[in-house]
């Protein structure tokens, strides 16, 4: 509850304007009761930002797990259920959008999010696409932050129009994410 608590106030009023009393007294409890479990508003947002990271590296690595099912299918099934989950209410990728989720006290989350983005590269190696002849480690690098940085700004297309179907948005974000890829969407 604390949780969704601050994440919500954070993507709605912003990380320098939310307060840990407006967190706690909005979670039903004394600023005293949340310092027991956070430090502080800076570990508050660390362990939103990370625990995001996380579900999606934990995630991305079950779906590395499968080898026997088409690693296109595992690629779009993982573009898929970002989408969702970034798009979640409250929005927890909204989050990657605070200038503060960029400043280096959130290792731990950069950490995550470089591992996740190596899950994503490893499945579209998986795929084959764009290992032609000629084809460069640098394009096939673009192309997977290409696909990355779509699934994760799926959260602005959310933004701009909130009573746009979730379920829609991640269908057609994982669709795209893999025609980036040089794959064919509809044969997945």
């Amino acid at each position: 509850m604390l949780l969704e608590v601050a994440a919500e106030l954070f993507t709605l009023k912003g990380y320098g304007v939310t307060t840990t009393r407006a967190v706690a007294e909005r979670a039903g409890m004394r600023q005293a009761t949340m310092y027991y479990y956070f430090s502080g508003k800076d570990e508050l947002f660390a362990a939103l930002l990370e625990a995001t990271a996380a579900a999606s590296l934990g995630r991305a690595r079950r779906l590395l797990a499968e080898p026997e099912r088409p690693a296109e299918e595992r690629l779009w099934e993982l573009c898929h259920m970002e989408v969702l989950s970034l798009c979640a209410d409250p929005s927890p990728g909204a989050l990657y959008l605070l200038p503060e989720a960029s400043f280096e006290r959130y290792a731990r989350f950069h950490e995550l999010r470089k591992h996740l983005r190596e899950a994503y590269l490893e499945l579209l190696k998986a795929t084959g696409a764009g290992c032609t002849p000629g084809a460069d480690e640098a394009s096939l690098r673009l192309r997977n932050d290409l696909m990355f940085t779509l699934v994760e700004g799926a959260v602005l297309t959310r933004r701009c129009d909130p009573a746009r179907s979730t379920a829609d948005l991640a269908q057609a974000t994982a669709d795209a994410a893999l025609r980036i890829a040089g794959i064919d969407a509809a044969r997945v």
